[in-house]
Order: structure tokens, then C-alpha cells, then sequence
């Protein structure tokens, strides 16, 4: 089965084309998108990675992409697109959390903690139960530092992991013996590799049910919805 797997939650992004089955994953290729372009380069990537690869976009499988905590205006571009392309193909669709991807990543078994660096001195966390390759999703938090930094120090069965130096120097400053796991950040690849797992598992979302989970909402669009 066919796979493409997109991230444009950060401020570069990237698509995989893989292809797999219950028992095997391969990495077709994967091509990044600079942070910026999305909008113009998304489309134009995709194309080229399947005409190189002699594929068409109704070979397609299933789309695995990352929705998010990322930026409002990246997980626009690559949710809409996804959409759109799944209005004309009635491919499914396998949503993946960038805290779901990093506690998977760790490689670590039973309660992990994930966190990314959410800005404005604000940290985005999710506590998964991490079992088989798989992560259940407990709960998801924006936190203040101070709210964070109370969550981990309080009795803990959780590893803390996370993929931005910023929270590990944050931690280990302020929350005592407190240790954060550092890890690369998860890339489209990983996000393909679990939307197939997903998809296995008939774990899909409808268009309608695509939805992304930004970091926070636009300064434009906070603007509009108090006006309202």
C-alpha cells in the first residue's frame, strides 16, 4: 500500500512517499519544503515525488498527516490540501500528533510524558501510555512553563521527552532532579510510518473530522472572533 505522509507543522516541513503492509515499512522518498512556501511548493512537491516514483495520486493509500500543536498558518496549508485531494479520491486519512510521534520516537515503554516549546513562555504536553510501537493519547495540555514545570515535579511515573532544547534548559533550571530526554524532532517519514499503523487499524478521520491543533490560534483570527 501506497503512503504519503506530509508535516508542515513547523517552520520547515516535508512529505514522505513509503509504501507498507502489516509486517513491512520502506521509505519510498521524502523531499522538505521550506518554511514559507508552503502554500506554492505543497502541491508542486507532491507531484514531482510521484511522477519520480511513477505513481499517481490515485495509487495513494492513505494520507498520514501531522495535525499538529503547530502553526495556524502550516497546518492550514497541509490540512487543506490533504482535504482537498481526499474530496476528489475518497483516500482515507490517518491524523497524527507531532506529542503522539515524539513519545512513539522515545522508544520508551508505559507512561510518557511529550513536550514541545509552544512560545510566549508556554509548553505544549501530552501524557501517552506508549505500548508495541503504539501511543494512546491520555490528555494533551497547553501549559504555562509554571503549570508544566508542577505537572513533571509532582510524583511521576512518566519519562519526559521532548525535541526542543529550549524545554530541556527550561526543566532543567527550574524543575530540581527532574531529567527531559532530548530527541530529534519527528519528521514526515515518521508520520507516514504511523499513519500506516493507523490506517491498520482502521483508526481513520473523515474530511470533516480533519482538524488541526494549533499552538495557538492567529493573531488576526483572535482579532476577528472577539470582534464577533
Amino acid at each position: 500500500m501506497l503512503i504519503l505522509g506530509i508535516d508542515t507543522s513547523g517552520r520547515s516541513g516535508g512529505m514522505t512517499l513509503a509504501e507498507g503492509d502489516q509486517q513491512t515499512f520502506r521509505a519510498l522518498e521524502s523531499s522538505s519544503i521550506a518554511g514559507g512556501t508552503f502554500s506554492a511548493q505543497l502541491v508542486p512537491t507532491l507531484a514531482a515525488l510521484l511522477e519520480k516514483q511513477q505513481f499517481t495520486p490515485a495509487d495513494i493509500g492513505c494520507f498520514a498527516v501531522a495535525s499538529g500543536p503547530g502553526s495556524f498558518t502550516g497546518l492550514r496549508v497541509g490540512l487543506s490540501a490533504v482535504k482537498g485531494l481526499v474530496e476528489v479520491l475518497g483516500t482515507p486519512i490517518a491524523a497524527v500528533s507531532l506529542l503522539e510521534a515524539l513519545a512513539i520516537l522515545s522508544e520508551r515503554r508505559g507512561l510518557v510524558t511529550a513536550a514541545l516549546d509552544a512560545g510566549r513562555a508556554e509548553i505544549f504536553s501530552g501524557l501517552y501510555e506508549v505500548s508495541q510501537g503504539q501511543a494512546r493519547r491520555i490528555s494533551e495540555n497547553l501549559f504555562t512553563q509554571a503549570e508544566f514545570l508542577r505537572q513533571v515535579t509532582s510524583p511521576r511515573p512518566a519519562a519526559i521527552v521532548s525535541s526542543d532544547e529550549s524545554v530541556v534548559q527550561m526543566v532543567a533550571a527550574n524543575g530540581g532532579d527532574v531529567q527531559v530526554k532530548l530527541f530529534p524532532r519527528p519528521g514526515s517519514e515518521l508520520i507516514a510510518r504511523i499513519g500506516l499503523s493507523k490506517l491498520l487499524r482502521s483508526e481513520t478521520v473523515s474530511v470533516e473530522e480533519l482538524d488541526a491543533n494549533y499552538i495557538r490560534r492567529s493573531d488576526a483570527e483572535l482579532s476577528f472572533m472577539k470582534s464577533k
